[in-house]
């Protein structure tokens, strides 16, 4: 991908994020993320999202970020190269992936 394309989606994710312009009834709001991501207690969307491309290539459709019962879990949409929507988990706190599966 293109790396000034590239910086653009991922700032047009992060502005949803913070902004709260994904945020649903039990997603993490955009002052909680900021606080948790100040407090060092999730990794920047940045570092999720270098860890997932690695992993799967493709266009970030969606990000929320949430609290389930193990921990913070960015959930990612990615618009893969073949056209199919991939949904990603990743752990907030390590980055590791969670899961990947895709979109039904």
């Amino acid at each position: 991908m293109h790396r000034l394309h590239r910086r653009c989606t991922f700032a047009a994710a992060l502005f949803a994020l913070l902004s709260g312009g994904l945020a649903h009834s039990d997603d993490i709001g955009p002052e909680a993320a900021k606080r948790l991501l100040a407090e060092g207690r999730i990794k920047p969307l940045s570092e999720i999202l270098d860890a997932v491309r690695r992993q799967v290539p493709g266009e970030m459709l969606e990000v929320e970020l949430e609290l389930e019962k193990t921990g913070y879990v960015y959930e990612l949409k990615l618009l893969r190269p073949d056209g199919k929507v991939q949904e990603i988990e990743a752990d907030a706190a390590s980055g590791a992936i969670l899961k990947i599966e895709d979109d039904d």
